[in-house]
């Protein structure tokens, strides 16, 4: 699994019961993600990872449990709590119009219509509304509602998103 056409979609955060099922934080919208049958690989930091097939995976609280074929005991899954869950990019769908995966965003430039540039996606984390970019330079961090009425255009190609925000987001540019 190449990191570059990899994406990250979730985090082991826990064990759940005996049998080895892994408590995952998923960076998905859909537990259809995790569906039986696909490829997905193990990893943290710098290690190559180890790949898996999912076996099944259910809702639970605010995340997903999973069972990966060959984890079939506590001491099996502890090791693989903190790791990444990698999936390639050719098993997910492509998103729909004016929707992007996160992973997509990461590194564009963020150019304001009257303040030009404002800095780089650096993260991006969820509210119950909408998305929030974090925006950075090297001086200061702003953060972006991922909604129509601010976020204007995303062209991936030219790695750049086209803000109008208002004034009071801009105070210090």
């Amino acid at each position: 699994m190449n990191k570059t056409t990899s994406f990250t979609i979730g985090r082991v955060t826990g064990v759940h019961g005996l049998d080895g099922k892994l408590k995952v934080w998923s960076f998905a919208e859909s537990i259809d993600t995790f569906c039986p049958g696909r490829n997905v690989l193990l990893k943290s930091g710098k290690d190559l990872g180890k790949p898996y097939s999912i076996l099944k995976a259910l809702a639970h609280k605010k995340g997903v449990l999973l069972s990966l074929d060959g984890v079939d005991n506590w001491d099996l899954a502890k090791d693989l709590v903190g790791k990444e869950i990698l999936i390639d990019r050719d098993q997910l769908p492509e998103p729909a119009e004016d929707t992007w995966y996160w992973q997509d965003l990461l590194g564009l430039d963020v150019v304001d219509h009257e303040k030009g540039f404002i800095g780089q996606i650096t993260d991006i984390f969820p509210t119950g509304a909408n998305d929030v970019l974090v925006v950075t330079d090297k001086i200061r961090e702003t953060l972006i509602p991922m909604h129509k009425q601010f976020v204007k255009s995303v062209d991936i190609e030219k790695k750049t998103v086209r803000t109008a925000l208002p004034p009071e987001l801009l105070m210090d540019y």
